[in-house]
């Protein structure tokens, strides 16, 4: 029996070291990753192509009538607008109003809004939403409504703005049902117009809201109405042409201003970095110089001609995450980095603004330091901000020069690793739920697998920088090996993580394996885990992880980008892509500390 033992003891370390030989004799996950970087480099344009305004077919987002655009500013006036909204059954539907001085509103004839006064536009936005300054209801049919607004202007800015009431981003099991908005069912409207335009409009008049001009009685197409200095009709409001990003796909593109993309453009920077090669750190380059030297561009599009849901739009005044410092992490990796390089001023510029937006910018949970988001409730507590900020205060803690700054950054990074962790982490399971509500704490949601990576990325990005000696370090790295032994039991035979961890029905999932694997490996090269139980770990998820990495750089299994909810089935369901970038940047990043470890072990 005891010989039998030895035999069998023998044969697994034989087996651990047949595992670690091949993967050492195999092709170099450094190899794997250039073919990513690669394709990048050879399907990226960083460039804008002009497009034609989408036409919204449903009346489920923001829209609006630029009045000054059409007939001008300056003086005092009034104009006419109008659409119709089509519904399949009788329906009482709630519309949010912002506009300047006086307005009026009309459904099928019956006055259904009116406010007077000289006021400007407020518009409040949100996380990912527009906040309106006012709202009512109307009645609709079923069929066709006719929806007819009056505005009026002191002769300073002129537009009116309308949207449904925002679902905050939650997830919802039975969706609104939006109207059908356009003029493709008005009569005596050719499709050729309503494909340019869902809405009519008519102006300028004598200015009054009281006055009622003809257009308000008696829509007349081909018709000529008289003016407030010459003879009027129906038109169309100035159609603006406006920079879009080139071949999106169902999951963005791989330049858009977001983390993933953001991830990418730094995951690139270490591969240069790691490689020798240059064409890495020039596409790392590349995106921030699109983005940075392409602002104005982007500004204009944004607040001159109202496209708030344009191409790169979030880079604008964001108050999120997703779209402020984790975008951000290529522009202040390269400052650290790189000195007296072209357009530096401007980064400098951009990361000073980051840099106190992540100080007093973003909101936080009341009573603890950890960030907060209002959607899809105030204060719901994300995992993913753990990665969308946390990394950040540590690069702003390494890029400042001065001692006393960098240990605030620092402190900050470190109290918000452990208030998040307050909040999202299961002690029991001793796994992340994706979201918790801070109005409603006891609620649980699923352990998905990206939302638990985000945490161990997180950690990881802490331990490196932090001093050993800091009084968070132990408890950090303490929660990191619970964490990183508790993910242990939920590998797949073949190295994967499920989509949702807890549920072997769910589909197996690239991103979240590669943020694992990348954080064990890098756990196993730092001496935070131990090495026997966790390189073999390692180097099965990344096995898994290559299997799914195509010769010309394609990467398989990718699940899209996820909002939060307490429905499992929400995640057992979500799409997967190729090459969606939310798992590209993480593989990148996979291959990067894996081939570390695999070099350190070999010295």
């Amino acid at each position: 029996m005891k010989k039998y033992f030895s035999i069998l003891l023998f044969a697994l370390l034989a087996a651990g070291s047949v595992t670690a030989q091949s993967l050492n004799e195999g092709p170099r996950p450094v190899d794997d990753i250039k073919k990513i970087g690669d394709k990048l480099i050879r399907e990226t344009p960083f460039a804008y192509r002009l497009i034609l305004p989408a036409r919204n077919q449903r009346f489920n987002n923001l829209c609006f009538i630029d009045f000054g655009r059409a007939f001008g500013k300056g003086k005092p006036a009034v104009g006419y607008a109008y659409t119709q909204l089509t519904v399949q059954k009788d329906t009482l539907f709630t519309i949010e109003i912002a506009h300047n001085d006086d307005c009026r509103v009309w459904c099928n004839g019956r006055l259904v809004y009116e406010k007077n006064g000289n006021k400007d536009i407020a518009i409040t936005r949100d996380e990912r939403s527009m906040a309106m300054s006012d709202s009512f209801k109307i009645q609709l049919r079923k069929g066709n409504n006719d929806l007819l607004v009056k505005s009026s202007t002191s002769g300073k800015e002129w537009c009116v703005f309308l949207q449904p009431p925002s679902e905050h981003d939650a997830v919802i099991n039975t969706p609104q049902v939006y109207p059908e908005i356009g003029l493709k069912n008005v009569k005596n409207v050719d499709a050729s117009v309503a494909s340019l335009s869902t809405w009519l409009i008519c102006g300028p008049f004598e200015p009054g809201i009281t006055t009622a001009h003809e257009p308000e009685n008696d829509i007349r197409f081909g018709a000529m109405y008289p003016g407030l200095s010459e003879a009027v009709t129906w038109t169309i409001p100035k159609t603006e042409v406006l920079g879009d990003v080139i071949g999106a796909k169902a999951w963005g593109t791989t330049y858009q201003w977001n983390y993933h993309n953001g991830g990418v453009a730094w995951a690139m920077a270490q591969l240069s970095e790691l490689t020798g090669e240059t064409k890495y750190n020039r596409y790392a380059n590349d995106f921030c110089d699109f983005q940075m030297m392409g602002m104005p561009f982007v500004d204009y599009q944004v607040n001159k001609l109202r496209a708030y849901n344009s191409a790169n739009a979030m880079v604008i005044d964001s108050r999120l995450l997703d779209f402020t410092l984790a975008p951000s992490m290529p522009l202040i990796y390269r400052l650290r980095k790189e000195k007296d390089f072209k357009n530096e001023a401007i980064y400098k510029s951009y990361i000073d603004k980051m840099m106190e937006y992540a100080r007093s910018g973003q909101i936080r949970s009341p009573g603890y330091t950890n960030y907060t988001r209002t959607t899809p409730e105030v204060y719901t507590v994300w995992v993913d901000d753990m990665f969308m900020g946390i990394p950040f205060l540590i690069q702003a803690g390494l890029y400042s020069s001065d001692p006393a700054r960098r240990k605030l950054f620092f402190d900050d990074a470190a109290s918000q690793v452990l208030d998040f962790t307050k909040h999202v982490y299961d002690k029991d399971a001793r796994l992340f739920m994706h979201a918790n509500y801070s109005n409603r704490p006891s609620v649980k949601l699923p352990y998905w697998s990206r939302a638990n990576g985000w945490a161990i990325w997180a950690m990881t990005e802490v331990l490196m920088a932090l001093p050993e000696n800091h009084p968070k370090y132990k408890p950090i790295l303490n929660l990191y090996r619970e964490f990183a032994n508790s993910l242990v039991r939920y590998q797949s035979p073949e190295g994967f993580w499920h989509n949702v961890i807890t549920r072997n029905d769910s589909p197996v999932e690239t991103s979240g394996t590669a943020i694992f694997t990348m954080a064990m490996a890098r756990g196993v090269r730092m001496g935070w885990l131990d090495k026997k139980k966790f390189t073999p770990v390692v180097e099965k998820g990344w096995k898994a992880v290559a299997s799914e990495i195509d010769d010309d750089g394609t990467v398989h299994k990718i699940c899209v980008g996820t909002m939060c909810s307490e429905d499992e089935n929400y995640y057992m369901n979500r799409p997967f892509y190729d090459d969606d970038t939310h798992g590209s940047f993480a593989v990148i990043f996979a291959g990067i500390e894996v081939q570390k470890m695999l070099d350190q072990q070999k010295k």
